[in-house]
């Protein structure tokens, strides 16, 4: 049994656990929907700062490296209050600072994106644009929105194919554990973090498979969120404050520098491309 399908066949097994099955499983779920819905609201709007420039010091005068950033509004970096907050700003700081070199980053990430929307965002690159790497973060609003954790993950592999036969190193943030969510009650935040987890796991495996890095963000920086979520989500409650980009690129640093040729070691939580032996 592949992995994708013992994910799909947990995914049964977790939902029949909790009575899902069941006309009443069903309508208690979509009540506790509408209340984590209207508990969260929508404060911080529907558009992230806008933080593409090219992120650098004065001393800094090698070529830029082009970074590119695709997924849902994590990645797009709604919550932050200022744009050298957002995730790709965040990223692009680091980077910079690491390599000594000017970072020219672009955002493709839109806010509300599903895993469906990474061929739309590659679609819509300027002609001739052609990243040096790109960060995917996405997967929560397929959870949400009860996408199949198979077309999830084929939708995130072929993104992944066309970034690597560019030439472009690639890095998956696999998607955050929902069980975070506080807003969310239970049983529907149990089965938010189960299912979560599922398509991790399947994202973490085409990824690798497709010559990209993957960094399980439930296990690198979730804890984060669990234990402090005053400090790590932002208005809503939902999507990372500055702090939360901060820790959440630190965590997805070291996949970058690996795919750029800049680093050696893989820490926890992080995986190579399939048949590539770790130091």
């Amino acid at each position: 049994m592949s992995l994708t399908r013992k994910t799909l066949v947990a995914a049964g097994v977790a939902l029949a656990g909790i009575g899902v099955t069941t006309g009443g499983g069903r309508e208690l779920l979509r009540r506790q929907a509408a209340i984590a819905r209207a508990r969260i609201g929508k404060p911080l709007g529907e558009e992230a700062l806008a933080a593409d420039k090219t992120w650098k010091r004065k001393s800094y005068d090698a070529p830029p490296l082009r970074l590119l950033v695709l997924g849902d509004s994590i990645a797009a970096g709604l919550g932050a209050e200022r744009p050298k907050d957002t995730l790709g700003a965040r990223l692009a700081r680091s980077l910079a600072t690491t390599l000594k070199r000017p970072v020219a980053l672009h955002t493709a990430a839109v806010v509300g994106s599903e895993t469906s929307a990474l061929a739309g965002q590659l679609d819509g690159l300027p002609e001739g644009y052609r990243a040096d790497v790109a960060v995917i973060v996405v997967g929560g609003n397929d959870v949400t929105h009860r996408v199949p954790v198979a077309t999830s993950a084929a939708q995130l592999e072929e993104a992944v194919v066309r970034l690597r036969e560019l030439g472009t190193e690639v890095v998956v943030g696999t998607c955050p554990d929902l069980g975070a969510l506080r807003p969310v009650p239970q049983p529907l935040r149990s089965l938010g973090s189960r299912m979560s987890r599922q398509l991790a796991v399947a994202q973490a495996e085409v990824a690798v498979r497709k010559g990209a890095h993957a960094v399980s963000l439930a296990h690198v920086v979730g804890p984060f969120f669990i234990t402090n979520p005053d400090e790590m989500f932002s208005l809503d409650r939902f999507h990372p404050s500055a702090l939360g980009y901060k820790r959440t690129a630190k965590a997805l640093l070291p996949s970058v520098l690996l795919a750029l040729g800049h680093a050696d070691t893989v820490p926890f939580g992080h995986h190579r491309p399939a048949g590539v032996i770790a130091d």
